[in-house]
């Protein structure tokens, strides 16, 4: 590889060696041996496990630790994904956003790419978590792969966790044996043992495990607040990005319900499955698990047998209050954050049908008494005018959220929150009708244009190596910026935000002041989050 070439690939990183990691690596559980990557300089270490298969009796328990191998561990392929229903293609999430193959229980493993050529390198690390609205989502989805940022200077985790009924499941039982009086929250807990196994392991890699980043999008950026406020991620790592899921509400996404609640769910579903206990539900297949699962139990999401009721739970353990109650008491682990959302993130669509009459209607019975501020704000004369207002205003109204959320972190938060607004169309399939959509950052991101078909131009491609060098320096240092980057201001009292894709730089929250003061006493109060709820990748 020449020197300019690795100059035009890694940019704000050193040209990595050629010469890979020596193997087979040594973990706490035994000897690895990995694969080259795409790029010779980057080996890929595919399916180590981290924790024991969660099956049997360790079915709906906190992970285990994964049992010692002898010999040499080929990590020459992914796992299988945790148990969901695959989908192979919804538009606009086309192919290199959906997992594909097999599915089981036993899929507790991790992948790990790195650049490093020997174990001393101690570079940064960078963790990724998955989204798919905790129903769905896996390790092994095409967009995440791992050596896009890798080979621009980082060692890159992506472990797989339990979703849907495997991962959220709460029951009575549970809670008495599981020694903490809490229960769910089981796919969380996989995200910590793979944090735990990154602490302990991969210095082996070439990594530092005093220098770890999270990553997630959509129900991964909820899982990024979660392991935030969670005492038990205290110390495993130092920098956060959430990406699509900040809010003035805490989560942005998803929100954590009650331990008693999610209890009598349980209960209602071993009712319907006709057992009599856990130990039943743990007797039954996968396949009797899910079969016939009735719409109280498997609430209609993508997970298998067990969707959108099965989520999220404030058990007192893991997550021991409500996310924006922990950041407000200042009880969070305090790490550097950057965190942003797209212009057209789930919700935020326009009307086509919109009028003068149902703008003005739909407006006063959001707002209320706000109403009329609002709509000084947004004046509207004509029906075209009121279709552009719907868009302008949703993306004004998660702007200006995430921005008040970022406020209000700083009351408690001594380190730094970088805040963003990405506005590239991702070509491809309908890119005219999904615009800018949820998810649709990540190829650049996460540098893996290159697992898609979309017409990619070499637009595109400098759009790239711009996010990424972003990311990567962010991992890095705790701050986005470098050299030949726009400048990306931290969080102020100025209430802006930083666009990134096209034309970047810092943009207002809101194109006038008017616009910006009807947010601010808005959010003065709490308020549902909207646009950035639903199917989730």
């Amino acid at each position: 590889m020449s020197n300019r070439v690795c100059a035009l690939i890694l940019a704000t990183a050193a040209c990595a060696p050629l010469s890979a990691l020596t193997q087979p690596v040594k973990t706490r559980g035994g000897l690895v041996s990995g694969t080259p990557g795409k790029t010779p300089s980057v080996t890929a270490f595919k399916g180590i496990p981290f924790a024991a298969p969660p099956v049997g009796n360790l079915r709906w328990a906190a992970p285990q630790p994964a049992a010692p191998w002898k010999g040499v561990l080929k990590a020459e392929k992914f796992s299988a994904s945790c148990v969901q229903n695959i989908v192979q293609e919804s538009k606009p999430w086309t192919y290199e956003f959906e997992p594909h193959g097999e599915t089981s229980e036993d899929c507790l493993y991790l992948n790990v790419w790195t650049p490093a050529k020997s174990a001393g390198a101690k570079l940064p690390v960078f963790v990724y978590i998955y989204g798919g609205a905790f129903t769905g989502g896996s390790a092994s989805v095409p967009v995440y792969d791992g050596e896009g940022l890798a080979r621009k200077g980082m060692v890159v985790v992506i472990p797989n966790y339990r979703v849907g009924i495997w991962g959220f499941f709460t029951h009575p039982e549970l809670t008495k044996e599981s020694g903490h009086n809490a229960s769910g929250d089981w796919g969380i807990l996989d995200q910590i043992a793979a944090l735990q196994w990154v602490h302990d392991n991969i210095a082996a890699f070439g990594g530092d495990p005093r220098r770890v980043t999270i990553c997630g999008q959509s129900a991964g950026a909820t899982s990024v607040h979660v392991l935030t406020a969670s005492p038990l991620a205290k110390g495993l790592f130092i920098r956060a990005i959430p990406q699509s899921g900040s809010s003035v509400n805490g989560l942005g996404l998803m929100a954590a319900g009650d331990l008693a609640s999610s209890e009598q769910n349980g209960l209602r579903f071993q009712e319907s499955k006709g057992a009599k206990s856990l130990a039943d539900l743990r007797a039954m297949s996968v396949q009797e698990i899910l079969a016939r699962a009735p719409a109280a139990a498997n609430g209609g999401g993508r997970g298998a047998g067990g969707g959108r009721n099965f989520s999220l739970v404030v058990d007192g353990y893991v997550l021991p209050q409500p996310v924006d109650q922990i950041f407000a008491a200042g009880k969070q682990n305090d790490v550097a954050t950057l965190t942003g959302l797209t212009a057209d993130d789930i919700g935020i669509t326009a009307n086509a049908n919109a009028t003068v009459e149902s703008f003005e209607r739909q407006a006063r019975s959001r707002y209320g008494e706000l109403a009329d501020l609002f709509l000084k704000a947004y004046a509207v004369t004509t029906n075209p005018q009121a279709v552009a207002a719907t868009v302008e205003s949703s993306r004004d109204q998660s702007r200006a959220s995430m921005y008040i959320w970022a406020m209000n972190r700083a009351k408690t938060a001594k380190t730094k929150v970088f805040t963003y607004y990405w506005n590239h169309v991702l070509p491809g399939p309908d890119s005219a009708r999904y615009g800018a959509f949820h998810s649709s950052e990540l190829p650049y991101t996460l540098n893996t244009l290159d697992t898609s078909d979309r017409p990619f131009t070499d637009v595109d491609r400098k759009i790239a190596e711009q996010m990424s060098a972003y990311w990567v320096n962010f991992t890095t240092t705790g701050d986005p910026n470098g050299k030949g980057l726009p400048h990306w201001p931290a969080v102020g009292e100025k209430p802006e935000t930083m666009q990134v894709g096209d034309n970047p730089g810092p943009i207002p929250i809101a194109a006038d002041p008017a616009k910006i003061e009807f947010w601010k006493q808005y959010f003065a109060e709490p308020h549902p989050a909207q646009g950035l709820g639903g199917r989730g990748q």
